[in-house]
């Protein structure tokens, strides 16, 4: 049996791939340790969302090349851009693949300790792989390929394990989770969310990523279930990516903007208090001024309150790659515009919060003795001297929010 050390980088879904590969390995009798250089084999899953993240996981390979006898490099980059470590004594593998490479032809070997792995009291389910996009600018469609939708009663199954082993907190993961079972013909995603949202337990459920054309099928749908279902966070991650549909057409991204307020609207009418997020790409290389402005107004219409701004970067192997650039300056100017327009909107949010009471779930511990919540819209509330209150990760508690700074808000029990 081997002794293995897994470092993992990027989004949730990575993260609930490494958790199911950590899950394969202990069935099979392996068991984790502190640090590479006390391990058998070393576990690199790895991103590739933009070129900075690239070159710190090629670095970061050559040094674990350099501190463990056997490494195993697998996640987007190894898929989508394997001959990176081509050079390295190290194996270039698919998740899936991971724990037949460690194991190396061992039979699995059930341990006691075999049970499901969570983050705290944070659970992490991967509800399918892959997306029905095909951005031109997106690198990581390479490593995943289209949706693979297990069944609704596998992930429930997965889902009510997760709760038994002391999840109160099920994070809904995938690269596209609005698309969950496409591939099969049908949509879903709001059955799905039903069925998990049954299982016995003091929990919350939020649902992670879901592009606006899967989502816009079946708004009326989902927004009715997050409306019904207590346990469900009002939070919807829809990354609209740009304001302009000459540039939303160039990127690939089969929504228009229309789509995407049709989706805003629908939630709006069904939800009084509830979060938007939403991802914009600053700088694409067909985004002119009027179309940056565009942006800024739909950011100004919607009122996101959680809003990611990238720089436009070109990926190897894309379409968009083969596009002429804007200057780095101007991509710098827009993001910078786009930025403090944000921390305006964002700022306003919490601001809006104070004097209120909420219920909110407590997630894990956060600076000194203060402990990171989340209310019924999965907004961030921080609660101060929590050992002077009798609050850990876990607990359901009332609080008043007192204060707020920009994005997070502050509050205290009642």
């Amino acid at each position: 049996m081997a002794s293995y050390h897994i470092e993992t980088y990027g989004c949730t879904a990575n993260r609930g791939e490494s958790r199911a590969i950590e899950r394969r390995l202990r069935d099979g009798g392996h068991h984790p340790v502190d640090g590479p250089a006390n391990a058998d084999v070393a576990i690199l899953n790895t991103c590739t969302v933009v070129e900075k993240t690239e070159t710190n996981m090629r670095r970061r390979a050559e040094e674990l090349d350099e501190a463990t006898a056997d490494v195993v490099v697998t996640g987007c980059m190894a898929l989508a851009q394997g001959e990176q470590f081509a050079d390295l004594d190290a194996t270039v593998c698919g998740w899936d693949e991971v724990p037949e490479v460690v194991r190396n032809g061992e039979c699995p070997r059930p341990t006691p300790d075999a049970e499901p792995i969570l983050d705290g009291v944070v659970g992490i389910l991967p509800i399918a792989r892959g997306c029905m996009s095909n951005c031109s600018y997106c690198i990581t469609k390479h490593a995943t390929g289209k949706i693979d939708s297990p069944p609704i009663e596998e992930n429930v199954r997965k889902a009510r394990a997760l709760v038994h082993a002391g999840a109160k907190e099920i994070r809904v993961t995938g690269q596209d989770t609005g698309v969950y079972g496409w591939d099969t013909g049908e949509r879903k995603l709001h059955e799905l969310l039903e069925r998990i949202c049954a299982i016995d337990g003091d929990f919350r459920v939020r649902v992670g990523m879901a592009n606006p054309k899967g989502v816009h099928g079946i708004r009326e749908e989902l927004a009715d279930v997050f409306a019904e279902e207590e346990k469900l966070y009002n939070f919807l991650h829809a990354p609209v990516q740009s304001g302009s549909n000459d540039v939303l057409g160039d990127m690939r991204r089969q929504h228009q903007v229309s789509e995407f307020r049709d989706v805003v609207e629908t939630f709006d009418d069904r939800l009084d208090h509830w979060t938007l997020a939403t991802d914009f790409i600053v700088g694409f290389p067909s985004e002119t001024d009027a179309d940056h402005e565009q942006s800024m107004a739909l950011l100004r219409e919607t009122t996101p309150e959680r809003i990611n701004v990238t720089r436009f970067s070109k990926r190897p192997g894309t379409d968009a790659a083969e596009m002429k650039g804007l200057g780095g300056t101007k991509k710098k100017e827009r993001s910078k515009a786009m930025s403090d327009l944000k921390m305006d909107v964002v700022g306003d949010a919490y601001e809006s919060m104070v004097g209120e009471r909420h219920e909110v779930m407590v997630v894990e511990h956060g600076t000194g003795d203060s402990v990171k919540c989340y209310d019924e819209a999965y907004r961030q509330v921080i609660i101060q001297d929590a050992p002077g209150y009798g609050v850990e990760p876990g607990d359901l508690v009332d609080v008043e929010i007192t204060g707020q700074n920009t994005v997070y808000a502050f509050g205290k029990p009642v």
